[in-house]
């Protein structure tokens, strides 16, 4: 984590009781997707509550050593360019197939028009790259990892 992610955390932690800092598992700074445009995009859509699940492919866990996101985990999600923007926490973890994923769930992304048909479209292109660059073959019967957040620390504007 870097020097401002960090601050901007312990910021936020200095407003929490002993008890509360002590139930915290783990905490990470990161931006969400690949691009510049997409980081910002999402990390907005985060901010202001639109966008309140992610999700990965479950091999990044089992197979590539990621640690698996757990229930308390605190995120500061940055922009593209570092810069904090807010600080979530995850609520719940699950599992299910890629062609699994409910129109429920992809409203809770809150990207696109939040629609299935568009989350389908978005992540099959970012998972087959992702697949791409692992040198694997992508199928919609992919295990991911689903996680829903709530915003516990927003910036202040």
């Amino acid at each position: 984590m870097d020097a401002k992610a960090q601050a901007y955390l312990t910021h936020y932690m200095e407003t929490l009781s002993e008890q509360e800092q002590a139930a915290i598992p783990s905490v990470s700074a990161d931006y969400y997707c690949a691009d510049k445009y997409n980081a910002n995009t999402c990390a907005e859509l985060v901010r202001i509550g639109q966008k309140t699940a992610s999700c990965s492919m479950e091999l990044w866990y089992s197979e590539h050593g990621e640690m698996m996101p757990q229930v308390g985990h605190l995120q500061v999600v940055t922009n593209w360019d570092g810069e904090p923007v807010c600080i979530i926490q995850i609520t719940d973890v699950s599992t299910c197939r890629y062609s699994d994923v409910s129109e429920e769930f992809a409203q809770a992304e809150g990207e696109g028009d939040r629609t299935i048909a568009w989350w389908r479209e978005a992540h099959t292109k970012f998972f087959k790259a992702e697949c791409e660059e692992l040198g694997i073959e992508w199928h919609d019967q992919r295990l991911l990892v689903l996680e829903r957040f709530r915003v516990v620390y927003p910036i202040s504007k």
